[in-house]
């Protein structure tokens, strides 16, 4: 079985719902406290052993790629400040030379057709997908413990969490199968149903872990809901040929696609941080009261 090496991140959407923020800045780049959406996604990526970061891009996406590379002059300056814990801080979010790729996404036609635009750097291994818009807050990363899944079971793996059954036409949702604790084998699975006629609650959550057969599928363009390439419907081929495999989130999700959601996220990531939590919650409090 091979290991899971690679992952997918597509980023290529173009953020209107934060607009006009992002009419010139990535959406995936947006901070939550002091750190883009988009560096959360690698450093789970990272702590689950990935070692090749594919992203999948659209225009006006190189704010990315310059976060992710050298900035000789500002490593400069600040080593000459003597400012270690800034420069720890940006180089952290440095990749290795050749860890990284760019794939540009033509067109805007869907999650499944942005996997299926990084199908040659896939080749034959199985890989991870990571959507940089749920954010996930737990104490070990969520792709740790999907990668443990897929050693003991092989497959295919992807994240789960319930959701109120009148929200189920928002995500792509399973057929449950057997359950053992956390860990659900999955039967099936459909893309956005109407809640009357979703099989359960349990909706697919922004982590994946596939196998490199469902970019053969993908291939096939079939257009699914929002007419869009879903890469819900080409998951679904896989059910029957290996193990597919959910896992119950362990820690909370915040959707970062909405502004809710991602002003909620701030001030969770905030509070946990021990320099400024106590002030970040007095103040909250004195908002609240007023």
């Amino acid at each position: 079985m091979k290991p899971v090496r690679k992952a997918i991140f597509p980023v290529g959407g173009l953020g209107t719902r934060f607009l006009p923020a992002t009419k010139a800045l990535p959406k995936e780049m947006l901070p939550v406290v002091d750190k883009p959406l988009i560096e959360y996604a690698v450093e789970e990526a990272r702590a689950a052993g990935v070692e090749e970061f594919i992203f999948v891009t659209g225009r006006g996406k190189s704010a990315i790629e310059d976060h992710f590379d050298n900035h000789q002059e500002l490593e400069r300056t600040l080593t000459e400040r003597g400012k270690e814990t800034e420069l720890g801080l940006i180089n952290g979010s440095k990749l290795q030379p050749g860890q990284i790729a760019y794939v540009r996404q033509m067109s805007p036609l869907g999650l499944g057709h942005a996997v299926w635009c990084a199908r040659n750097l896939i080749g034959d291994e199985p890989f991870a997908v990571l959507l940089a818009d749920d954010l996930i807050k737990s104490d070990k990363p969520t792709l740790v413990e999907m990668v443990e899944v897929y050693e003991e079971h092989g497959g295919n793996v992807v994240s789960l969490m319930e959701v109120p059954h009148e929200h189920t036409s928002r995500y792509g949702v399973v057929t449950p199968g057997a359950m053992k604790g956390e860990l659900v084998e999955i039967e099936g699975l459909v893309e956005k149903p109407d809640p009357a006629d979703a099989p359960s609650n349990l909706a697919i959550v922004g982590r994946y872990i596939l196998q490199p057969q469902v970019m053969t599928y993908l291939g096939e363009g079939k257009s699914g809901a929002g007419n869009e390439i879903q890469l819900t419907d080409s998951m679904l081929e896989l059910v029957g040929q290996s193990p597919f495999h959910g896992l119950r989130l362990s820690g909370r999700r915040f959707d970062c696609g909405n502004k809710v959601g991602f002003l909620e996220a701030g001030i969770a990531f905030g509070l946990d941080r021990p320099d400024m939590g106590a002030e970040l919650r007095d103040r909250i409090s004195a908002l609240l009261s007023e």
